[in-house]
């Protein structure tokens, strides 16, 4: 059976984020679905609640589990939902997990110290875009730069995701998390604060620093990320096959 992979974005961007991911699977014949969580890229008008977020993510891997073993990518408040639904007490049908750029607790002063830097920027004229532009243009190579933003930017959502956040019990989910999972930061990640304590808490966990990498990571490094997807779908593959024989 071919794995299947499926890719949840992060805070404010949309499935769009994903494509030079979508692209490599392509190529290797790897089906994936990146999906729209509520209240981002096609989904705008919808409103945002945790409860919609885990019920998309848990439709996308149910209907990619009747297909083939499931390896769930999750990057930023994507990783952090997919840290929570991959250790629910009922197991969820994944098979692997690349929690990217998420190792971070979202409660207290750090969330409430981004909360206000978030609203900050968004006051600005323009909503911050030309700062945000700025950002991109100097970090991102080319074959990536507008894949962040070409699903548009989910403003009004973003505030009250980042709220509905602090009430994910991740350490608690990642003691139940019994597959292959890997931890990807970049090097000057400001989400690293808890890598390696996420990373001792998971039973089967293994944690990559990626250099001169930022929380982008997928579209900093995209060739480094995708020769990191390959391997967990490697694991997978050779999990399955020890299985069958």
């Amino acid at each position: 059976m071919v794995v299947q992979v499926v890719l949840v974005h992060g805070i404010r961007t949309s499935a769009t984020m994903w494509r030079a991911q979508v692209q490599h699977l392509s190529d290797r014949g790897i089906p994936a679905n990146a999906l729209d969580l509520p209240g981002h890229g096609t989904r705008m008008t919808e409103e945002f609640t945790l409860d919609g977020a885990f019920a998309t993510i848990d439709e996308a891997v149910r209907s990619a589990a009747a297909r083939g073993p499931v390896l769930l990518v999750g990057h930023s408040m994507g990783g952090l939902l997919s840290i929570a639904y991959t250790g629910r007490e009922e197991r969820p049908p994944v098979s692997g997990f690349i929690a990217a750029s998420c190792t971070a607790i979202p409660r207290g002063a750090g969330l409430a110290t981004y909360r206000l830097l978030a609203r900050s920027v968004d006051a600005l004229p323009g909503r911050g875009m030309w700062l945000a532009d700025r950002v991109l243009d100097r970090t991102l190579p080319p074959e990536t730069r507008d894949d962040f933003g070409a699903g548009g930017y989910a403003f009004d959502t973003q505030d009250v995701a980042l709220r509905s956040l602090s009430v994910l019990d991740l350490l608690a989910a990642l003691q139940r998390i019994e597959v292959p999972l890997w931890f990807i930061n970049g090097q000057y990640d400001q989400l690293r604060v808890n890598e390696r304590l996420f990373a001792r808490l998971a039973p089967d966990a293994e944690l990559i620093v990626v250099p001169r990498t930022t929380h982008l990571v997928t579209a900093m490094r995209p060739r480094v990320f995708n020769a990191l997807l390959d391997l967990a779908i490697a694991t997978l593959n050779a999990r399955v096959s020890g299985a069958d024989g």
